[in-house]
């Protein structure tokens, strides 16, 4: 009969994933991504030029939506709040809260998903080595620009430093702006939310999470539209390219398992060539007087039979010796 498979169900992948092997390499991305925000500052001036050609092709453009949103979140503190908050906030919630949940319930569709965001993550810690850029509001007031972080810094755990906690401004890289990672990342829930998720809910916030998210970094001025596009464009390359990791991953993994196994195999075949030979000369002579017989495993003290009968011991009896034994001679 053809094989069925029941709407909605899922292959089990070949490779089960564990926890533990994958929190540490979650975490060490993690860590390359920090480390490579804060290692990688460039020069002040040249973030600045870079940040100033991002606004003059926007203008070429006709593309300005930067100043009308930053203005009304400075405006309006009922909104300017709570978009500091979700920019300070979600982007490592939201991210890692969907990546539990593929891990717990799409296991088959988790591994191809973490390899496409790692892959866009290091695209963008590219982009921000070659490309330091500084933010909107971090240029000269007279571009008109509010650092609305700072401006409400009194209602969050924020300083007026980024979204990084009071007192730890220094230890981030603000001039890490092209391509935007908040935009990216959001992407990528998204696209996760719309396609593994279930509900009209699912659908919903697969559209709101990365749109009010490319809202926020422009009216907040941490981002130009140019950022949130070039971080959509990272999130499209990684997802070109994570096929090939997966494949260049998997022909890894088994090139060390090649190598791990065929020291041990070699060794084995060679040891256990001795005791075959040993066996085939020395399996019935165990120790002085202690034979073994074809299937016995256990040796036991006989005595050579050619001097006496078969069962008879010297000065033994008709009923030690067995029944039907000859007695003996008189």
């Amino acid at each position: 009969m053809p094989h069925t498979e029941t709407p909605g169900t899922e292959a089990v992948p070949a490779t089960r994933m564990r926890w533990w092997t994958e929190l540490p390499l979650i975490l060490l991305v993690y860590a390359c991504y920090s480390a490579g925000r804060l290692v990688v500052r460039g020069d002040v001036s040249d973030a600045v030029d870079h940040g100033l050609a991002l606004l003059r092709i926007e203008k070429a453009l006709s593309l300005n939506a930067e100043h009308p949103l930053n203005r009304l979140f400075t405006r309006e503190p009922w909104i300017g709040i709570p978009a500091d908050f979700w920019y300070a906030s979600l982007h490592y919630l939201v991210t890692p809260a969907l990546l539990v949940w593929l891990f717990r319930s799409r296991a088959v569709r988790y591994r191809a998903a973490r390899t496409w965001l790692m892959t866009s993550t290091f695209i963008g810690l590219i982009g921000f080595t070659l490309l330091p850029t500084c933010p909107p509001r971090l240029l000269d007031p007279s571009h008109g620009f509010v650092d609305t972080m700072a401006h409400y810094s009194s209602w969050g755990w924020w300083g007026g430093e980024a979204s990084a906690p009071r007192g730890l401004g220094g230890m981030t890289n603000q001039y890490a702006a092209m391509p935007s990672l908040h935009v990216g990342w959001a992407l990528w829930c998204g696209v996760i939310l719309w396609k593994y998720g279930r509900g009209r809910w699912a659908r919903t916030a697969a559209v709101v999470y990365p749109l009010v998210t490319t809202i926020v970094v422009m009216g907040t001025a941490n981002h130009y539209f140019l950022d949130a596009v070039a971080g959509a464009a990272v999130m499209g390359a990684g997802y070109l390219l994570a096929p090939y990791v997966m494949r260049y991953a998997d022909v890894l993994k088994a090139r060390y398992r090649i190598g791990a196994t065929a020291v041990p195999a070699v060794a084995s075949a060679t040891d256990e060539a001795v005791p075959a030979v040993a066996s085939a000369t020395d399996a019935t002579i165990v120790s002085a007087g202690c034979q073994t017989s074809a299937g016995e495993r256990i040796p036991r003290q006989r005595h050579p039979e050619s001097r006496y009968g078969p069962g008879a011991e010297p000065g033994a009896s008709p009923s030690d010796a067995g029944e039907g034994a000859p007695a003996p001679a008189r």
